[in-house]
């Protein structure tokens, strides 16, 4: 079965979202990834929108700074890519955002059957089900609980990264990223409006 991985962080750039398939280290970043087991690029991605909120938190190793994360039961819209991928490479994937080593399949019946599937406590150890496109079930993982996490700037290569993406999956220019990342719950704490507009037209040259 192939499923899509809905990405709405630092994966929206498909660059940064590869080293999870072939492995190697995204810019910016401190963290070399080992790649999924099997290395075949998507057969597919589509800009998405899905229903809840997108929030910076936590304190990231790779990334010195706020993350994102979804809160699927928070009012908004969420901007995401979709990634179709084989559920092997999804279990791989998943893996090493829970700081996990690849190798071992997940088990997909109870977020499939229940929409939800809590895998431990860990930051991306949530499972959802957040759709269906082409078929396919379309899949993301968040953490287990979005209201106790501490909110949290990101850092100025994540910036970049969430930009590009963004320009890439969803055609957004830097005006336009720019006001949808400083709504996001947490980014207040470290940038203002004018400050991500640098960055954000700088990583869009």
């Amino acid at each position: 079965m192939q499923v899509w991985y809905a990405s709405y962080g630092s994966n929206l750039a498909r660059d940064r979202f590869l080293c999870y398939l072939q492995g190697g280290r995204p810019p910016g970043a401190t963290r070399t990834y080992p790649g999924a087991r099997d290395t075949t690029a998507p057969a597919d991605d589509r800009p998405m929108t899905l229903p809840g909120e997108v929030f910076f938190a936590w304190e990231s190793p790779t990334w010195g700074g706020g993350i994102a994360f979804y809160d699927a039961t928070a009012t908004g819209t969420a901007l995401a890519r979709a990634y179709l991928l084989t559920e092997q490479q999804f279990a791989d994937v998943a893996a090493q955002e829970m700081h996990r080593e690849p190798g071992e399949d997940l088990d997909l019946t109870t977020v499939l059957d229940e929409a939800r599937h809590d895998l431990g406590p860990g930051r991306y150890e949530s499972l959802h089900l957040v759709g269906e496109l082409d078929g396919h079930p379309v899949l993301t993982f968040t953490t287990p609980d979005p209201v106790s996490l501490q909110r949290n700037a990101p850092t100025r290569p994540y910036v970049e990264t969430i930009a590009r993406g963004l320009r890439e999956s969803h055609g957004l220019g830097a005006h336009a990223i720019t006001d949808y990342l400083t709504a996001r719950p947490g980014a207040e704490l470290g940038w203002d409006a004018a400050q991500l507009l640098a960055v954000v037209s700088a990583a869009l040259r």
